[in-house]
């Protein structure tokens, strides 16, 4: 049923009248009696009000968790549960927020009611004021939402799942599930976007070591990689030396053993572990958000969700600068534009057809054109 929405306006006019005409309007009993509404602040504004913001100290920390309308902000030795102030601005082109993000927090009082504190749902440590610029960042591009879009920006909206890192920590298995050399040159080209540094972590060499010329080929591409088993061990003190005192986020598909390869690193984080499904021989999804692990020897790690495709944003004519071993060639090339597809005088097809580059980085390179251009 439709509400009567003149009915408000028609008592108001009635309580004028009666007003105006000397009657008692304050004895008027029941529902019949007009009063101002009643306002009832939300709890976080009780707590941290945004005019009162200036008056609050102020902390910095980084954010190692999220949650509808706030995140988690670690400022040794607590971690704080903070809500977002109005006052709040970042660029609209990324993810406002994101762990590894540093912030600046105004504290909330110390003087909360005991009833706000029985109820975490809407306890406030803070309010986050700014984050610092992003140094690095690992990031995907995703479709914003259709009530949001406008036709008029072209921009690509980037979904940040780690900021600030220092390191890239590519992991892949040598078998169960097979090693993916195209999600790898993905995560290599989003660790360059991202002006992180790589490093490949050929895991589960228990069940079998990866081939020579696969290790030679990375080599040649200028990226290191440590085979390791984190079932038994074998390898883990090289890679424990390459992680101190490094911010790095671990990344790769599901099933290659991030979460136990975790637990090998970080005893005490008892990171949940996942099977691989024997018809495809791929992972299901055990890590279902960033989490955060301290590791002994210093310095952090974060383990990501596991991701089966990584979606490239890029002009086409971008590509060929995230394969490196392409410009000497290149610089041969007949056309100052050579797209090294199809043009006559192409030394990086020449050379990628003589074995003198490596041909399945040439494949690679002309699926992701391939798939940029569509």
């Amino acid at each position: 049923m439709a509400k009567r929405k003149g009915k408000s306006r028609r008592r108001v006019k009635g309580w004028q009248e009666r007003l105006a005409g000397g009657e008692d309007v304050e004895s008027v009993h029941g529902h019949q009696r007009l009063a101002p509404p009643a306002v009832k602040l939300p709890p976080r504004e009780l707590e941290a009000g945004s005019e009162n913001l200036d008056d609050l100290p102020r902390v910095e920390g980084m954010v190692v968790g999220q949650f509808p309308g706030g995140a988690m902000v670690r400022t040794d030795p607590r971690v704080l549960q903070c809500n977002i102030a109005k006052t709040f601005r970042a660029p609209p082109t990324a993810t406002a927020l994101a762990v590894g993000d540093i912030v600046t927090v105004a504290l909330a009082p110390q003087q909360v009611s005991l009833e706000h504190q029985r109820s975490d749902k809407v306890r406030s440590d803070g309010m986050i004021l700014s984050r610092q610029p992003r140094r690095t960042a690992l990031a995907r591009p995703q479709p914003r939402s259709g009530k949001r879009r406008d036709e008029y920006d072209t921009k690509p909206f980037e979904k940040v799942i780690a900021a600030n890192m220092d390191l890239l920590l590519i992991v892949a298995a040598t078998r169960q599930p097979p090693l993916r050399h195209g999600l790898i040159d993905r995560y290599l080209i989003i660790a360059q976007r991202g002006e992180m540094d790589s490093l490949l972590v050929l895991n589960k060499i228990d069940l079998g070591l990866p081939q020579p010329e696969i290790v030679e080929e990375f080599a040649a591409m200028g990226l290191e990689s440590i085979a390791c088993s984190a079932l038994t061990g074998e390898g883990l003190d090289d890679l424990r030396n390459r992680l101190a005192g490094r911010r790095s986020v671990m990344a790769g598909a599901s099933g290659v053993g991030k979460s136990t390869l975790i637990n090998a690193l970080v005893p005490a984080a008892e990171a949940a572990v996942g099977s691989i499904r024997a018809a495809d021989e791929r992972g299901r999804h055990t890590t279902t958000s960033v989490s955060v692990y301290d590791l002994p020897e210093g310095g952090l790690i974060l383990d990501t969700p596991g991701i089966r495709e990584l979606a490239l944003r890029l002009d086409p004519a971008e590509l060929p600068w995230f394969f490196p071993e392409f410009i000497p060639f290149a610089q041969r090339c007949r056309f100052r534009d050579c797209t090294h597809t199809h043009e006559p005088g192409c030394e990086v097809a020449r050379a990628a057809e003589a074995d003198e580059l490596p041909r399945r980085r040439y494949e690679s390179y002309l699926r992701l054109l391939e798939t940029l251009e569509s």
